[in-house]
């Protein structure tokens, strides 16, 4: 397996990873995209798990930005500010794919800025053609996003499994992240501070909601929260926020190709986290096949992660369209992020991937009492006086 030659469509974060993880073994390494690097329309936030997981991305000199405070906004204006013990560290998506292919080509991996038009597994190895030229591989990884049009024994994201997201790169700057939960709307709206723009979008799933109905979203909460579109660049994509049906049930690996990243659908369909995902399953997709045993890629995968997105892809309707105690699920959590330290103390672990969903459901029954005090107690708190005492010379 160590003279293997590995091709892998895309050069995203799970592609890169996955390439510098094989070379550094050994392997004969192509990366094929027709981007490399570019400014891809998403948060691009790394969570506490993910830089613990890869310290490389907290440590290194590339531009990047901390935030250690979210502010969330429920449908009907309600706010809760979280504080973060450890920050999300937010990159440009065009530095963080650039640092990640450096790192892959610096380890032996050669990469190829070319467009891959047609895939083959029908014969002995896998082919693929790109730009009017046919390779052969030993094994095949496709990367190459939600959309891509290779999916070997397996079937494309149906509408219900993707979600369209449109929004703006504007040149402003902010030190908190903001997220919009908006009534009727499975997704949720967003302004990432990146180190020297914003990325504020809005995603929703493909089948339930239209681009129109989330441009009328989108533009709404930018007059509400005064930021300007003038000179900032719009952008259009879909991204993956499967089922969990279909994530039970999707092929992801077969003898000689394998998906990861957006390509097999890891993204959590709650907070929409994917960067953590797209590099957990390139180094999974990579040791499976640096131990000689492709075929424990799926058993990997669904052992460190792709259950608890079965749980969270289960709850994720409930969460956007239920309803708890008379009012939506959203705007309920929101305030009693506000009124009770002990629920802000899960959120934040949820946020910093501290709590999987395996566990939520106990952790949320165990706390409730707690929480449901605290945010009782606040209600009847007496409101801080606004009035300045007198001084003794005034008495």
């Amino acid at each position: 397996m160590t003279a293997q030659r590995v091709a892998i469509v895309g050069g995203g974060p799970s592609g890169a990873l996955c390439a510098e993880r094989l070379a550094s073994a050994g392997f004969e390494v192509t990366v094929y995209d027709e981007h490399l690097a570019w400014e891809k329309p998403c948060g691009g936030g790394l969570t506490h798990k993910a830089l613990r997981s890869y310290p490389f991305l907290l440590d290194g000199p590339y531009p990047k930005k901390s935030i250690h405070r979210v502010d969330l906004i429920s449908g009907n204006g309600d706010r809760a500010h979280l504080s973060l013990d450890h920050p999300i560290v937010i990159y440009s998506r065009a530095v963080l794919n650039g640092l990640l292919l450096e790192r892959a080509a610096s380890a032996g991996c050669r990469i190829v800025r070319s467009h891959v038009r047609s895939v083959d597994f029908a014969g002995k190895s896998p082919s693929f053609a790109a730009e009017g030229v046919t390779h052969k591989t030993d094994f095949l990884i496709l990367a190459s996003g939600a959309r891509n049009a290779f999916f070997p024994c397996t079937r494309p994201f149906a509408p219900e499994d993707l979600e369209i997201t449109i929004g703006y790169f504007v040149p402003s700057c902010a030190d908190a992240i903001q997220v919009k939960f908006v009534r009727g709307l499975q997704g949720y709206i967003w302004s990432f501070p990146r180190p020297d723009h914003l990325s504020v979008g809005i995603c929703g799933n493909m089948a339930r909601h239209a681009s129109r109905e989330l441009h009328g979203y989108l533009a709404e909460f930018l007059r509400e929260e005064r930021i300007s579109v003038c000179a900032a660049r719009f952008y259009s994509h879909v991204l993956p926020s499967p089922r969990a049906r279909t994530l039970a049930s999707r092929r992801i690996a077969g003898r000689n190709w394998a998906l990861i990243g957006d390509a097999a659908g890891w993204v959590d369909p709650i907070t929409g986290e994917g960067l953590y995902y797209a590099l957990r399953s390139g180094e999974l997709l990579a040791q499976s096949l640096i131990s000689g045993q492709p075929e424990a890629y799926p058993r990997r995968v669904r052992h460190d992660f792709s259950a608890d997105l079965e749980i969270a892809a289960r709850i994720a309707r409930r969460f956007y369209h239920g309803h708890f105690l008379g009012s939506a699920v959203t705007t309920r959590m929101i305030q009693f992020m506000d009124r009770s330290a002990t629920f802000r103390s899960l959120i934040g672990d949820l946020f910093s991937g501290a709590q999987n969903y395996a566990s939520l459901k106990g952790r949320l029954w165990g706390q409730f009492g707690d929480t449901l005090g605290e945010f009782i107690e606040s209600i009847f708190r007496p409101a801080k006086s606004t009035t300045p005492r007198p001084s003794p010379e005034d008495a």
